[in-house]
Formats: C-alpha cells, structure tokens, sequence
C-alpha cells in the first residue's frame, strides 16, 4: 500500500535563517530533508504546507491556518503519514503541542521527523518521551528569546548602541570596531543643533507648563523643523519628553546602562520632573489636579481652586470694567477675578461671594508659598529625611532576607522532588509514586505559603523605599522651586504653585482652605491641610 505523506514546514522569522541552525532551518533545506528522507523510505510526497513568519512558541495551533487545513485533510482521510524536518516544526508550546501530535496519531496518521523518526504513543513511556520533548522545545525557544535580549541588554549596559535610528538631539558616528560579521558599529553623539531644540522641549514642558501641542506650535513660529524639514507635531514631542536617553542613560527592556556624560542632554532631576507632570496631565478623569489645567494670562491659580461654599470651580473671568496699573498709571488693565461656576450658572445653592478679585487671592497664596520655602531652607535635609525611616528600613530589609533564603531553600526542594518523581515515572526510583506525590503536594502548599510571605515582606520594603525616595524627591523638589521662584516668570510660578498646592478653597472674605501635594506630615510641618484667613 502506498504511504501518501503530508509535509509541514515552517520558520519562525521571514527572513532566510542560519543554515547550519537545524531547529530554525529555512525552508528550502526543510524541504530538500523530507524528499530526500521520503525517497529513501519509499514515500510519495503529495501535499505540502509552509508557513513563514509563524513563531511556534508564541502562536497557538488553532490560530495557524496551514496546521488547521492538514488536521481537516486528516479527517477527511487524504494522507497516511505527516512528516517534519524536526518536531519542533510542529510547535513549540509545551502545553499544546503534544497533544497535537497525539491528536493525528489517534485519526491514523503517522507522524515522522527527517532527525528523530516517527512518534509513537503505544505506552506510558512514549507519551512521557513526546511531552519532554516539545517540554525542552519550548524551553529552548523561550531561551533564544531570552538570549537576544540578553544580548542587547549587555551591548547597553556596557554603553553601547543596540542600533536602529539616531534618536533626535544625537547623530551615528562610526565606532571603529566591527561584529562579528564584519560590520562596522556605530555609537550616538550629540548632535548640538538638536540638542539645543530638546533642552527648549524640556524647559517648556517642566518650568512654563506648556503641553505637547503648544510646544509643537512654538518650535514651528520660530523656524524649527524636524528632521527632514517637516513641521513639529506633538506626537514627536511627547516621544521625546518620554525618552531616557536624553538624561544619558542608554535603554534596553529592563536593561540601562549607567550615565553616559558624554550623551547627556538634560539633567535626570529635569526628566523627572517631566514625567510627574506627564502622569498628572494623563489622568485625566482626575477632578483635582497637580498641574495647572491653563497655565496662559497673569493668574496664580488655576485648575485647583474652588468655592468653600459650594464646592465648584473658580473660573478666570475679566468683566468690561477697566482700570489704571497701579504699577503703571499710563496703562489700563481690566479686572480679573475668580468666579464661583455653580452661583453664577445657578447650579448650585451657593451662600458665598460670586467672586475673588484676582490679585488679592493670588498675593494670599504668593505669601504663604514664600513662607514654605523659607522653612524647608531652614532645616537640614537629613534632619527631614532619614532620620525617620532608616530604623524602620533594616527592620524590613532584615525580614525581606530571611523570608526569601526560606523560600528559595523550600523551592529548589520542590524542584528535586518533581525530579524524582520523573525518575519514578521511568521506573528509576526507590520512591513510590504515591510516596512522593504526597510529598510533593506538601511542600508545594509551604512554597505558596512562603510565596505569600516573600510577596508581604518585598511589598513593605518596597513601600517603605517609595517613601524614602518620594521624601528625598519632594524635599529636592521644594528646594529648587525655592531657589527659582523669585526670579521666575509668571507660567513657571503657576506650575510650582500647582505643584505645591492640590486644592484650594476660597471662603467669604478670602478665607482659605488648603491642601498639599507635599506631604507635609511627613517633614514634621503638620501643614498637610491648612486654613488661613487674609
């Protein structure tokens, strides 16, 4: 009787891979293996499938489609033998891919590779073999995954370029040294023009409160064009805000190399900063914000400020009245004040003022941020900072040590018993499979309980390093504010004032009520809300 053979080929990327690589071989050689292999056997090859492209360790049979038509032709009867260059052609999921393969062996059809002859599932024993194997297969695709970003991760820890398209503010300049295909590498250096446009990017975003469209439209009305002469967009602008690299440190996943002075464009502290604001302005459901929701025209608050009386917005509004600057008597100035939404609007049963003169509201808070930083000036950071925490820190460094040497010494345990019972599957052992099943459920029940544990401990030493680093960012924070606020314009002191302050709210006469960002409590201040009347 004729052996009418199927042939399923595959490989995991489009490109033509290492020939000489057996478990990524590229299609032709695949193919050439099964004729050759099928000739030898006295076979007739008479349907082939190929996929390119398909990953059998991410994809799963039944979203690939040449996989699905073989298994329908196998229903219908049309082939007796489907033939591989190797298993792992097949798939490499491990908790799939054997029972693929017993699937077709079950509806009679034989399944051979060209490297490992035919798959059996006659016993316990073969059923076991088959499931080490594609169990190894998987493991080794997800270990040249691994490998790659491994690799890429140790080029940028190690400060090199992992390659791909200069980012903007830098060029690619040749390295003089070669891979091992004898390409030649290249590195990032600055490139001034550009870096010059970042810095302007940075400064815009962090001490005026520009956003990404309003910067984009900036850079545009003064000449500046991307790469390519194309106008700024703000997509291109949050990228850049977004970008590590910019502060000198190279990224790779989880990989950073350390700072590079030579590539650093801006200060760490300034991207920092950046990215609390770009998480403030991102949650945007957020009723009460950090950062100013306006940061355009003379006023000090806005976006954070609020009737005492009834809880609404207080909205900028000018009225037609105009009057002399006190400043400057030659020039008039119209009236700005701070109006209740809900009273005028007749939203709400408002018993409060309409409205705050400006200027007055604004002087109030100018005071007292003042008074703020004269204080934190005033006490030394270790004295604020470190004092508090470094005890509680080694208690909770100390439990995070026992639990996790309790938990690793408790796994691998659990490792060597699962070994031994794959050595009593295989008849190896001096344990019952019952024996050591009961042994296994045990410790399994005191891994998870450690697990537990180890995840407590890791929490609370993790909570209590967010403390320490939140302390030592605000206390950073509030100290550079301090040292700009005098001298700065009137957008950057809006942002530090929105910064500093999270809600405002005006009573009857200027009274206020306040509420912090910083938390206060914590610096020993007791200021975490405040009430004060002008």
């Amino acid at each position: 009787m004729e052996n009418r053979v199927y042939c399923l080929y595959r490989v995991s990327t489009d490109k033509q891979v290492d020939y000489d690589d057996r478990s990524q071989a590229d299609i032709p050689m695949q193919r050439k293996a099964c004729y050759r292999f099928a000739e030898e056997k006295g076979w007739t090859i008479i349907h082939e499938e190929q996929e390119d492209g398909v990953s059998g360790h991410k994809v799963r049979a039944e979203n690939r489609d040449k996989l699905q038509i073989i298994k329908e032709h196998a229903k219908q009867g049309k082939f007796d033998i489907l033939l591989v260059f190797m298993f792992d052609r097949i798939g490499r999921i491990a908790d799939e891919t054997p029972f693929v393969v017993e699937w077709f062996v079950k509806n009679g059809i034989r399944v051979w590779s060209t490297q490992e002859g035919e798959q059996r599932f006659d016993n316990h024993t073969d059923k076991l073999t088959n499931y080490i194997r594609f169990w190894q297969a998987d493991g080794e695709s997800e270990k040249t995954s691994i490998r790659t970003k491994t690799a890429l991760g140790q080029i940028v820890e190690d400060g090199g370029f992992k390659g791909g398209i200069a980012p903007y503010g830098y060029d690619l300049v040749k390295s003089g040294r070669l891979n091992k295909k004898k390409h030649e590498l290249y590195e990032l250096a600055i490139n001034e023009a550009e870096a010059a446009v970042v810095r302007i990017i940075f400064d815009k975003y962090v001490h005026e409160g520009f956003g990404a469209q309003r910067i984009a439209t900036y850079l545009n009305k003064l000449g500046y064009r991307m790469r390519g002469g194309k106008n700024w967009h703000h997509s291109t602008i949050r990228g850049i805000i977004c970008n590590l690299t910019y502060t000198g440190v190279l990224r790779s996943g989880e990989s950073r190399s350390k700072v590079l002075l030579h590539l650093q464009i801006i200060a760490p502290e300034l991207f920092e900063a950046a990215q609390r604001i770009r998480t403030n302005r991102a949650n945007a459901a957020e009723a009460e914000r950090t950062v100013p929701r306006n940061i355009a025209g003379n006023s000090l608050l806005s976006g954070n400020v609020f009737c005492g009386h009834c809880g609404s917005r207080l909205n900028l509004t000018t009225n037609g009245k105009a009057y002399p600057c006190k400043e400057d008597p030659n020039r008039i100035v119209k009236r700005v004040r701070y109006i209740c939404y809900g009273k005028t609007r007749k939203q709400t049963d408002c018993d409060g003022q309409t409205g705050y003169t400006a200027h007055i509201l604004d002087g109030i808070i100018d005071k007292l941020v003042r008074q703020i930083f004269e204080r934190m000036k005033a006490i030394p950071k270790e004295e604020i900072v470190n004092a508090r925490y470094r005890d509680k820190m080694e208690q909770r460094k100390g439990l995070l040590r026992a639990v996790r040497a309790d938990y690793t010494k408790t796994t691998d345990e659990l490792n060597t018993l699962k070994a031994e019972v794959i050595k009593a599957l295989r008849g190896e052992s001096a344990f019952s499979k019952e024996l050591l099943g009961s042994m296994v459920a045990e410790v399994e029940t005191k891994c998870l309980e450690l697990q537990k544990q180890f995840e407590e401990a890791q929490a609370a030493y993790d909570e209590g390093q967010a403390v320490m680093a939140s302390l030592n960012a605000q206390y950073d924070d509030i100290i550079s504010w301090a040292d700009m606020y005098d001298t700065a314009s009137m957008e950057a002191k809006k942002m530090i004032v929105n910064c500093l302050i999270k809600r405002v709210e005006v009573y009857r006469d200027y009274k206020l009520h306040i509420d912090f960002n910083i938390d206060f409590e914590q610096f020993s201040f007791g200021m975490d809300i405040v009430t004060i009347a002008a």
